[in-house]
């Protein structure tokens, strides 16, 4: 079950990997299994599906956003969460505002991400 001391620890350190562009760092928040949903995935990996599945997959993905958006930082704006999801609520580079709905396991590793965005 998650705390709002996980939770805090957690969102700290995600925006943190994701701002230094540190993809070993980025990466040890998602578990082997996890598999993201997102409009950006869609896009840039030329699937409608946007679905990554597994933790290289994602991290290859990552590697290529890391690389078309190299200027990339993100602001959190607010952070949810419930008993094993959390949603991350922030702004990114562009000012565009992101929210990412993520499932945690028992050893606070990101199972499931669905992202959502605005612009």
């Amino acid at each position: 079950m998650l705390t709002k001391e996980k939770v805090y620890e957690l969102a700290e350190h995600w925006i943190q990997s994701w701002n230094s562009h540190d993809l070993d760092e980025i990466m040890s928040h998602y578990a082997e299994e996890v598999v993201l949903v997102s409009p950006i995935a869609a896009q840039l990996l030329n699937d409608p599906s946007g679905t990554v599945n597994g933790k290289a997959a994602l991290r290859a993905y990552f590697k290529k956003g890391l690389e078309v958006y190299p200027d990339l930082k993100f602001e959190m704006i607010d952070i949810m969460w419930g008993l094993y999801s959390v949603v991350f609520y922030y702004i990114n580079q562009k000012g565009s505002k992101s929210g990412e709905f993520m499932e945690v396991d028992s050893t606070e590793k990101i199972t499931k991400v669905i992202a959502n965005y605005n612009g």
